[in-house]
């Protein structure tokens, strides 16, 4: 079992998708370990305890800086011997060190098809103006391996969702989330579990299941 950590900052949706998922038998060979808030007051903490997953606060407030703040985070996945870290709304950008350290350990979830709409400046409702302003028929969501470059590590998954008329950045956030987001982000914490992730470069090859 691989031994998982899920960081959060805010309501924890994509964690409830993730505990919906393990419950659900949809990953495989994960073990949740922890869910590792930067906001003591996030609701993705009760959403952990109900799940009976043990919860940790590493609160960003406290710290004077992002370098001492990932060295907290770094010790704490250490101390708790994750092997996989999932950023699911977590809303600080991590330190190279940790980076480098967990190397195609860490994923995250992009709410839009990388490379487009990502980037530095790029999240929350931002993604989907951006998405509607460019007048895009389809958007999507993108799971991916976490590197130094803001959302440019290899793609693990993606999958595409309609942009409908009339549309607002709210209407088409809450879509991607349910078509997309919540189905590729377990997926994709799946697969790595299984062993079925192979990353040359910056490509991410998906090995059969034996």
């Amino acid at each position: 079992m691989v031994k998982t950590a899920v960081l959060v900052s805010g309501g924890g949706t994509n964690l409830q998708a993730i505990i919906d998922a393990h419950i659900f038998g949809e990953i495989k060979n994960c073990e949740l370990t922890a869910v590792i808030s930067s906001n003591p007051d996030a609701y993705a903490l009760n959403r952990a305890k109900s799940a009976g997953i043990p919860t940790y606060i590493v609160d960003r407030k406290i710290f004077a800086n992002r370098g001492s703040f990932s060295e907290a985070i770094h010790k704490k996945l250490e101390d708790l011997d994750i092997e996989l870290a999932v950023l699911a709304g977590f809303m600080y950008v991590l330190d190279p060190p940790l980076v480098k350290a967990y190397k195609n350990r860490i994923i995250n979830i992009h709410p839009a098809l990388i490379p487009s709409f990502c980037g530095d400046g790029f999240y929350g409702l931002r993604v989907h103006e951006a998405a509607l302003n460019y007048g895009v028929k389809v958007s999507g969501a993108t799971a991916i391996f976490c590197t130094n470059e803001t959302d440019g590590g290899p793609i693990i998954c993606q999958r595409a969702v309609e942009v409908l008329e009339g549309d607002t950045p709210s209407t088409l956030q809450r879509r991607i989330m349910e078509e997309a987001e919540w189905k590729i982000l377990p997926e994709a914490i799946s697969l790595y579990c299984e062993g079925r992730l192979e990353v040359v470069g910056r490509t991410v090859h998906i090995k059969e299941p034996i």
